[in-house]
């Protein structure tokens, strides 16, 4: 086991004051049998004229808060604490059954059970169903082959086929087009295996998080220079919790250095921030994350991120004509 600490700033900054504002917010981590959450809490600055939490279709934690007082700035900063079990440590990727057999139990048929994954199979907003997915995943989906081991090679192609690069795309580029150039973020890398997978007929689910980083040899790791993350979990009977979560990005199942947010479709389901805001003209947003372990005990963890406050900080800078966040 391992415990993680995350704290996670978006700095937004007006033109012009805002009016009026809504926002959704999915920052607080999943409780899961392999996270348990010890620690969450979000600040909102200016304080929230309105704010409600509830849970979403897909089981996931979201906050919905308005802003009805006239801001030029909006500071939203989430702290959690949670503790990861690597769920996959002896799990047998040999031991799954044959992709067809996965297929044709999520496919409907009037005297079938229902599978609740299949919702999961069909297209979405980011990932339409593209022939060009089809034939790149076939390589891998032999007739017969096991689901898992198939699954994992595809997962690994995209890391050795794809070039990681921030430049490459933006948040709503379309997948097709990051497929083409080959190129992208994990936003992208996630969305071309998700639609691998459901152009094979199976079940795929996009996953937000964050993930824990190592500094390089020599250098000392800066506050606010991680970034959220994303992966892919397809549907795989006999795996932990009948998911099995492939980084594309970093050619890794989801250990214990994953640390979920929220499931969905795609990236559209999960965005950690956005909104619809009136007034406010262009704007600017800076997001700094940081993701550490921490062994100090529940009572203390709550202070350890404000107690560094005055550390190096490196935030990430972006203008963009929405309000919604990317994933690196």
């Amino acid at each position: 086991m391992i415990n993680i600490e995350v704290e996670h700033d978006s700095h937004y900054t007006y033109q012009t004051e805002v009016e009026l504002a809504h926002h959704l917010a999915y920052l607080r981590p999943r409780k899961t049998d392999w996270q348990k959450v010890l620690f969450t809490e979000l600040e909102i600055s200016p304080k929230p004229d309105c704010q409600t939490e509830n849970q979403d279709a897909f089981g996931n934690h979201r906050t919905f808060f308005t802003l009805s007082t006239p801001h030029a700035a909006l500071l939203v900063r989430s702290r959690s604490v949670v503790t990861l079990t690597d769920r996959y440590a002896s799990f047998d990727a040999s031991l799954s059954v044959a992709w067809e057999e996965v297929r044709d139990a999520l496919a409907y048929a009037l005297d079938r059970p229902y599978v609740a994954a299949s919702e999961f199979s069909f297209l979405s907003p980011y990932v339409p169903r593209l022939a060009e997915l089809r034939a790149y995943a076939e390589r891998s989906f032999v007739p017969g082959r096991n689901l898992a081991e198939a699954s994992i090679e595809l997962s690994s192609r995209i890391h050795e086929d794809f070039t990681y690069s921030p430049t490459a795309t933006e948040v709503h580029t379309p997948i097709l087009e990051a497929f083409n150039k080959r190129a992208g973020v994990c936003q992208d890398f996630s969305h071309i295996l998700i639609g691998c997978l459901r152009a094979m007929g199976l079940s795929a689910q996009y996953v937000s998080g964050y993930l824990l980083t190592k500094p390089l040899p020599g250098t000392v790791k800066l506050r606010g220079a991680d970034a959220s993350h994303a992966w892919v979990a397809v549907y795989c009977p006999q795996a932990p919790g009948q998911w099995l979560e492939l980084d594309p990005t970093n050619n890794v199942l989801a250990g214990q250095s994953h640390v979920r947010l929220a499931i969905g479709r795609d990236f559209g389901d999960v965005s950690p921030l956005r909104g619809v805001i009136r007034g406010g003209g262009d704007h600017k947003l800076s997001v700094g994350v940081t993701v550490q372990t921490i062994d100090t005990p529940l009572g203390d963890q709550s202070l350890s991120l404000t107690e560094q406050k005055q550390s190096q900080t490196q935030s990430q800078s972006q203008s963009t004509a929405t309000q919604t966040q990317s994933q690196l």
